[in-house]
């Protein structure tokens, strides 16, 4: 199949299609799949995206209104700033040099099959490993862990851990094929153009023999998964743009048809549903159409019903969170986008994605409106690596394209220099005048279309997690809350580990791991978009309700919970649990109160709530001092799921009623923490070190539990200032 094998000039006009239609009204619900299928559960309206946020003064339109601008490139006036500024000289420098190492160290081989990133954990404590450019069982004989141990590394002893390892070399490997072929645009050196165009034979000659490895998935060939595959192509098909005009037509037909032809084919037969990895698919498929002018492609990429203008549509909420709802997952789909959009401006066709540009933008502007005082960001859904920070590196990154007051201030910056702040200068950008390391205030916000809520009343700030739009990457959280008290963290979410670690299934995706209400010791069973009952920043009062948040009749655990041992299942005869939680500012004062029912009251279980907070239990000094005994993890396990067995130094005190402790945190701030169960009622108050991120911290955990199994319980937790100075 030939197609044309040249960029289309700048002025060449293509079709954009009929424009995105939204719907709107009330919050609807629709059929859903669950885990990678997953399709959301609602039409979100967007109307004017690039009017959104306007009233901050940080978004910096353009004459046209557009929140989109077209990109430069300008070489000869990168190659005048490297001979004047003496920064841009030694950069280029280090750029070179970068180059000329990886050239002439690394090379990829047609015999390695890639492995998954979530699989480059530690089989000691699941601590990430350190990648590093030597081939294990070549060059070392094992990796160091973030953790600090070594471990023992090789094809043939470690396969799994080897995949992983080529799955990243793979990856960068692509990036520097991208950054090499940028050395040759401020060279001119031919040497460079030569390695990239090797690179792009290499991988196509090489194409067929990928694809069939012993644990890599469908529809992928040059990564483990067909979401790897669109990372790598995406920018193999940068690197080609770049030494386009180098390569001879023939070289360049024979990269489509043996290379991007087949991926573009490959990623459509992947991602039927509206998900974040297909998000990539498709962004991925829209660089290749675009690169080779092909109309047809492009429009395969873009439309349907699982394009991108979809992926766009129905997976962007109203308040601009993806709707998985890891604020990761923000900066994964502005990752994903960014290389097409900057791809369509440089080649004339920014028009055709300007609409999903100004939807996309917004991912990095939301994530500003719910940070807390220390700039991290709330942790819902199964992020990894902790909690995030904002602002997000991608408002420098690529002010480029979505100039912003803060995002020209951060990229004029002297340590951020890069490729396109040397073609594209910030400084040269309209709207720099007004740059600013200004953000915008957080205030107390409704957020009802992604099911999140953020109260913010004098000196607390609380984030509630109340509901989830789809089952993909959910966890056992729902009415899970962060909190902090005047910029000191009293509670947050750690995230999640890799993927492929048994305390990512085990431990940080279940109920355990949440501040959240737990029936025999598990949360949350099925996901669930949960119901807001009553939203009021004046008085301070937030309460949602989770009334299916065990379904009557489960049998299936859900997907967090898909590896859980045998004893862990509930006998509960059939019976669905409801939930509700009430959150509450009073003064200095959080308030918290939930109730938990069994929806047959005929059946009892053991009912509890856990509670994780960032400081440490000081003795007592009053005579009410609880008497904690020591617990063994043999005793705190039984009868309980296995997330029960991650917790340290358990020790467990009767108590009737309420009980009290008192709590250090950061800045010398302590808290008086009470327990109270509602009606009264004997219960066992268990504190330990609970897992936190990066391993191996540890947070302090708290797990109430009634002493005797009923169908309904209430609880209010108090989080009230002391007076101790210790």
């Amino acid at each position: 199949m030939k197609r044309n094998s040249g960029f289309p000039p700048p002025s060449a006009p293509m079709s954009r299609g009929s424009a995105v239609s939204f719907r709107g009204g009330m919050f609807l619900a629709v059929a859903i799949m669950t885990h990678a299928a997953a399709l959301p559960a609602a039409e979100f309206p967007k109307p004017y995206p690039e009017k959104q946020f306007t009233d901050f003064g940080i978004k910096i339109l353009q004459p046209d209104g557009s929140a989109y601008r077209v990109p430069r490139e300008d070489w000869e006036g990168a190659r005048r700033r490297v001979a004047a500024d003496s920064g841009w000289t030694e950069w280029a420098a280090q750029q070179q040099a970068g180059a000329d190492a990886w050239m002439k160290r690394n090379r990829d081989r047609a015999g390695w099959e890639a492995g998954w990133s979530h699989e480059f954990i530690s089989p000691v404590d699941s601590a990430r490993l350190v990648w590093t450019e030597d081939v294990p069982g070549e060059d070392v004989g094992h990796i160091m862990s973030a953790s600090g141990g070594k471990v023992a590394v090789s094809a043939r002893d470690t396969p799994t851990i080897f995949r992983a390892w080529v799955g990243e070399f793979r990856k960068r490997h692509s990036l520097m094929a991208v950054n090499i072929a940028s050395v040759y645009r401020l060279t001119g050196d031919k040497r460079y153009a030569e390695w990239v165009c090797a690179q792009l034979d290499f991988y196509a000659d090489n194409y067929d023999s990928w694809g069939k490895g012993v644990a890599q998935r469908k529809n992928s060939h040059l990564g483990f998964q067909s979401l790897n595959d669109a990372m790598i192509v995406s920018r193999l098909v940068e690197a080609t743009r770049l030494v386009f005009d180098y390569a001879e037509p023939a070289r360049r037909q024979a990269w489509f048809d043996k290379l991007f032809l087949p991926e573009a084919e490959l990623l459509a037969r992947s991602g039927k549903a509206i998900h974040n990895i297909a998000t990539w698919h498709r962004a991925a498929q829209a660089q290749i159409a675009l690169l080779y002018r092909d109309d047809t492609l492009f429009e395969k990429a873009m439309g349907g019903q699982f394009g991108l203008r979809e992926q766009i549509r129905r997976g962007v909420t109203s308040d601009y969170y993806w709707f998985e709802q890891s604020m990761g997952y923000n900066d994964f789909i502005v990752t994903a986008t960014v290389p097409l959009f900057t791809f369509a401006g440089l080649v004339g066709q920014g028009e055709r994605i300007r609409e999903e540009a100004a939807i996309v933008q917004n991912l990095l502007l939301s994530p500003l409106l719910v940070r807390f005082p220390d700039n991290t960001l709330p942790n819902p859904a199964d992020t990894d690596a902790g909690p995030r920070r904002t602002p997000s590196p991608w408002l420098a990154n690529a002010c480029r394209i979505w100039p912003t007051s803060p995002g020209l201030y951060r990229a004029a910056q002297s340590g951020r220099r890069s490729w396109h702040a040397l073609v594209d200068p910030p400084e040269a950008i309209d709207g720099f005048d007004t740059a600013t390391n200004r953000l915008p205030p957080v205030t107390s916000r409704n957020l009802e279309s992604t099911r999140f809520a953020l109260l913010k009343k004098g000196p607390w700030q609380v984030f509630f997690h109340y509901g989830q739009i789809t089952g993909s990457h959910a966890q056992s959280e729902a009415l899970n809350w962060s909190a902090s008290f005047g910029g000191t963290d009293i509670s947050h979410d750690p995230g999640n580990t890799g993927y492929g670690s048994r305390i990512y299934r085990d431990y940080f995706s279940r109920g355990l791991n949440h501040n959240v209400p737990l029936v025999d010791g598990q949360g949350q069973r099925s996901w669930n978009q949960g119901r807001l009952l009553r939203f009021d920043p004046e008085a301070g009062i937030v309460s949602a309700e989770q009334p299916r948040y065990w379904p009557p009749g489960y049998k299936e655990m859900p997907q967090w919970n898909r590896d859980a041992p045998p004893e862990s299942e509930s006998p509960l005869s059939g019976s669905g649990v409801r939930a509700d939680r009430s959150l509450r500012i009073e003064g200095d004062i959080l308030l918290e109160e939930t109730r938990i029912a069994l929806t047959k009251p005929e059946v009892q279980a053991r009912l509890g709530l856990s509670l994780h907070l960032q400081g440490t239990v000081l003795p007592s000094v009053t005579s009410d001092a609880l008497a904690f005994r020591p617990v063994s993890t043999a005793e705190f396990v039984r009868g309980r799921p296995k997330a029960f067995s991650y917790w340290q130094d358990v020790c467990a005190a009767s108590c009737r009623d309420r009980a009290s402790v008192e709590v250090k945190f950061a800045q010398g701030v302590v808290m008086r923490i009470e327990f109270t169960v509602a009606g009264g009622g004997g219960f066992t108050l268990y504190k330990g070190l609970s897992p936190d991120l990066p391993s191996p911290a540890r947070r302090t955990g708290f797990y109430l539990e009634l002493d005797k199994p009923d169908a309904e319980a209430k609880f209010l937790t108090t989080i009230t200032p002391s007076t101790r100075a210790d």
